[in-house]
């Protein structure tokens, strides 16, 4: 093997001498080569052979490599095919034979870690070389590559790079990023045995699934105490996610120019991919996902998430979270598993929500103001005001009759208990899930991983931009600093949070005029159906009125306009993050969570803060109406049953839609998309299709693929806890959308996305911060929808207060609720034109009633509030002062009852700890006893030792 030169000096290598090498016995020789011929190696001859054969064979190898090398430098690849067809012939390999449905190099040895495509570029000059320099500085690295030439692949045009990391590589920088690996086999017994266990039996997963491996107490490696771990085999120590983590960590930080031409920012796998310099980059699935691989030595994990985990059938079974963390890595691991509590909680409250529903359909026929709208003799008697100006008549108040029936079975006493629940399910979510969150750390090894990956995963964007260096005060070191001035910090947080501003400017302005398109399309559906001709219609005929059509149209243009701001903000958002040049990879994600975020709660909520608190409570009264700035358009009214039922179609149109979208979204488009791109490949057989190829054909799940599903699932928990005294089915439409999301996702996970690179998460990050803060404004609005959405307080004071019987029922109440005025005082501009009245309409009808509490004509205090108006006020704001404080003082007593970290986690990670301090000690000291009993048995008069020149290891990165 001879000596790999390179740069000596800067912050981008790691060179290795032949020394340096733990594995060279395992493979029979090494000859790095550029990436344009690949890395060979010799396998036994079938036969023996005799010493002149041997010597033969060994001379025209030799002339072989050494034409090899000349290739390097010849224009001619017709020369090079010729020397690697005799290297072929002398060595055994044959190309044909060997199935490319691998995972390994040709020589079924040495793993793929990593690969890299690119197409044939005849005029890509500046790309030919950036990529023979970085492949060059890769080497030098201490990887080793091997080219698939673009012949073998399916389309002709696609070279492919395979990168496989030797274990003096792994070891270098799993000690630089402080890789927890096992020291001691776990002697703590575990107790988690529950009484009655065997019911959970049906959803149970086999045990090698659910544990993949056995369980270890685990210490940062060291790569000088590489024999205090226990290390079997170095081939398969770590496992393919760190590997790939680790490749990736120097393919980031690696740089694709000479040191000599002094660009410092020419570096990383992810720029080269910004411009084009190579298509992809990505690690391999380990196998078929339907089938497992026929080699041995792969594990085929893809194959059992895949039937275990990722078919929808499994629905009911637990989620094998350990093996999703071994394959994918913990930040995926701990999504679905907080997907997976979040599920199960939702069970609970979609029980009681259910409950809540129905009692409302069993209380159905004690509905009382119901009744009176719907009787002949009162509701059908009682003429209302017109809704609108001009195009509006008058109508009778049994014509709403249908939603007010609708509206109690939302709008019952069980809205109040359901909305007090919630604030109580929401805290034992987020604390048992703490809890949970706590468990996961110490048996994925996540503990005090924070410091680690604030220090460790500094993004190469910002290391490019920086240019000083200042001493750290806590570690005393240098440490890396972007040098920006304050005016330039203050002009990009002023830049990023003015756009911000604006689109969510942009959205309010949206939902004005979908308020303006409500305002004016209700007159015309007034006009079109004033003589009901939807009666006609079979089945929902009855059902549909002007205020039903127009909240129905307005929530469904509304859903549209939220879809497409998504994709346009999206873009922007990721802009203005990346133009702030965040440190570390989780103040990135922090920052662009909180953009979107801020975002998202305004262009999906905000629709339904207008229905819940601004529509019907700004509307003035016949003579004196409320108009919108100004305009010709009246503002809105609720309809005598309340305008809880219209928040409750606004709920379930937004909230459905989005969920239907999300998953055809999800799972459709990614399918569409890899059929059409691997049409051709399909019938090629299996030896030939190579695994590279069918995971080049997949999708990428790119950097924020995660992000997106966090953000999903948020956006459904607002509209479960914001809104759900409006809709206690809510958390049951959550729950069968998030049973078939986890099988979603896990399946476009598992089949058609190329393996995400692993990365670390101790926790789901700035998202636990926002469910808090959720929970706590979802007490507040579920505390003003009861008290000025429904029509709870109203009645219940009306009850208590005003019922003229002295009984505790609602007779009276529809008619106590109505404000009287005089149709002759109307002004002209107020009044329905003539052919807008309907035909039961005469002159002997000289009053109309409007829902309000205020004095009738000719009262001393004519049109001003009754003194019901400011009881039923202060009823409410009591209510509302009451529920927070109720609400708030469990939630915070739960919370304070329930500990974060389980008290058996806690003498694990003390245990564990302990350990580590008593083996550390121990092996210092048999280390020390040997070196010591060497030196007695020495002699005194021996020659000095001559150490070799070893070169020194230089990091990917300056921070280390």
């Amino acid at each position: 093997m001879h000596r790999i030169t390179g740069r000596a000096g800067g912050d981008s290598l790691i060179e290795m001498s032949p020394t340096d090498s733990f594995n060279d016995d395992v493979n029979g020789y090494h000859q790095h080569v550029s990436s344009s011929t690949g890395s060979l190696q010799p396998e036994q001859s079938p036969s023996p052979l005799t010493p002149d054969v041997c010597v033969e064979t060994c001379d025209s190898l030799n002339t072989s490599l050494a034409s090899l090398a000349q290739s390097e430098h010849s224009d001619s690849p017709q020369h090079e095919s010729d020397t690697l067809e005799r290297i072929e012939t002398l060595t055994g390999i044959d190309k044909q034979q060997h199935s490319k449905d691998s995972v390994f190099f040709r020589d079924g040895v040495r793993r793929i870690d990593f690969v890299l495509s690119y197409l044939d570029d005849k005029d890509g000059e500046r790309k030919q070389e950036r990529r023979k320099m970085y492949e060059a500085n890769l080497v030098n690295v201490g990887l080793e590559l091997e080219t698939e030439d673009k012949s073998e692949s399916d389309d002709g045009k696609t070279y492919f790079v395979k990168i496989h990391a030797p274990w003096e590589v792994l070891a270098t920088y799993a000690d630089v990023l402080k890789i927890k690996v096992p020291f001691k086999v776990n002697d703590i017994p575990d107790n988690g045995d529950m009484p009655m266990n065997w019911l959970s039996t049906p959803f149970r997963l086999p045990e090698h699934i659910m544990h993949p491996e056995p369980d270890y107490f685990t210490a940062p490696f060291d790569k000088s105490k590489s024999d205090f771990f226990l290390i079997d085999d170095k081939a398969t120590f770590f496992p393919p996610s760190v590997r790939n983590r680790i490749v990736y960590y120097i393919l980031s930080r690696c740089s694709y120019f000479k040191d000599e031409c002094g660009v410092k920012d020419k570096k990383g796998i992810k720029r080269l991919l910004n411009n084009c310099t190579y298509t992809a980059a990505f690690p391999l699935h380990d196998c078929r996902y339907w089938t497992k691989a026929k080699d041995a030595n792969c594990e085929s994990e893809r194959y059992h998430l895949h039937k275990h985990w990722a078919r929808f059938l499994c629905f009911y079974k637990e989620q094998p979270l350990n093996l999703i963390r071994k394959y994918y890595g913990e930040k995926i691991g701990i999504y679905f598993a907080w997907l997976g509590f979040y599920t199960e909680m939702l069970l609970f409250a979609a029980i009681v929500g259910t409950l809540c529903f129905v009692y409302g359909f069993l209380t159905f026929d004690d509905n009382q103001w119901s009744k009176d709208i719907c009787s002949a003799e009162i509701g059908g008697n009682i003429v209302m005001c017109p809704l609108c100006d001009k195009k509006c008549g008058y109508w009778k108040l049994n014509s709403t009759c249908n939603s007010s029936w609708q509206s109690h079975l939302f709008d019952n006493v069980g809205t109040v208990f359901f909305a007090i629940f919630m604030a109580i399910w929401v805290t034992l979510f987020l604390e048992f899930w703490k809890r949970r969150q706590a468990r996961l750390e110490y048996e994925w090894d996540l503990v005090d991983f924070e410091e680690e990956q604030q220090q460790l995963q500094l993004r190469p964007e910002y290391e490019t931009k920086c240019t000083n260096r200042k001493l750290n005060r806590i570690t005393q070191e240098m440490e890396l600093v972007l040098n920006r001035t304050p005016t330039d910090l203050m002009g990009k947080l002023l830049l990023c949070w003015a756009t911000v501003t604006l689109w969510i400017s942009l959205i309010i302005a949206c939902i004005i005029g979908v308020i303006a398109y409500r305002l004016a399309v209700y007159a015309a559906f007034a006009s079109i159906m004033k003589d009901n001709p939807t009666t006609n219609l079979q089945v929902v005929g009855p059902y549909i009125t002007p205020q039903l059509a127009t909240s129905v149209t307005a929530s469904c243009i509304n859903f549209v306009i939220i879809m497409i701001l998504n994709l346009m903000y999206e873009r922007v958002a990721v802009w203005i993050t990346d133009m702030e040049i965040p440190k570390t990879h989780l103040e990135y994600e922090n920052k662009l969570t909180v953009k979107m975020f801020l975002f998202q709660f305004v262009n999906y909520y905000s629709s339904c803060f207008y229905v819940a608190f601004f529509k019907g409570k700004f509307v003035g009264y016949p003579g004196n109406y409320a108009y919108m700035f100004g305009s010709t358009l009246r503002n809105e009214e609720c309809d005598p049953g309340g305008c809880l039922i219209e928040l409750t179609t606004q709920l379930v149109i937004v909230m459905t839609g989005k969920q239907v979208w999300g998953n055809i979204q999800e799972a459709l488009v990614p399918w569409m998309m890899n059929w059409w791109g691997s049409r051709k490949a399909r019938n090629h057989p299996e030896s030939l299709y190579s695994r590279w190829e069918q995971d080049h054909d997949l999708q990428g799940f790119g950097q924020l693929g995660l992000f997106y599903e966090y953000l999903e699932m948020v956006i459904q928990f607002g509209f479960i806890t914001l809104f759900v005294a409006s809709f206690p089915l809510a958390p049951l439409l959550a729950l069968i959308n998030n049973i078939i999301e986890v099988r979603v996702d896990a399946w476009k996970l598992t089949t058609q996305f190329r393996r995400p690179v692993a990365a670390k998460a101790h926790s789901i990050g700035a998202w636990e911060e926002i469910l808090n803060g959720m929970a706590v404004l979802s007490v507040v609005t579920n505390a003003f929808i009861v008290a000025f959405t429904s029509d709870m307080i109203p009645r219940l004071v009306y009850m208590y207060a005003y019922q003229p019987d002295g009984e505790l029922n609602m007779k009276g109440y529809i008619s106590n609720s109505l404000s009287s005025f005089n149709i002759s005082v109307i002004p002209v501009e107020n009044r329905p034109d003539d052919d807008e009245n309907p035909s039961w309409f005469n002159n002997s009808i000289d009053t109309c009633r409007y829902r309000d509490y205020r004095y009738p004509s000719g009262h001393e205090k004519q049109y001003s509030h009754t003194m019901q108006f400011w009881h039923i006020l202060a009823a409410k704001l009591a209510f509302i002062i009451i529920m927070e404080h109720v609400a708030f003082l469990v939630k915070f007593f739960v919370a304070w009852m329930i500990p974060d970290v389980p008290s058996e986690v806690r003498a694990r990670v003390k245990r564990e700890r302990y350990l580590v301090q008593e083996y550390l000690h121990n092996y210092e000291v048999e280390k020390l006893k040997i070196q010591l009993s060497q030196n007695v048995n020495e002699e005194c008069n021996c020659s000095p030792m001559i150490y070799p020149c070893l070169t020194k290891h230089e990091v990917l990165s300056e921070c280390l």
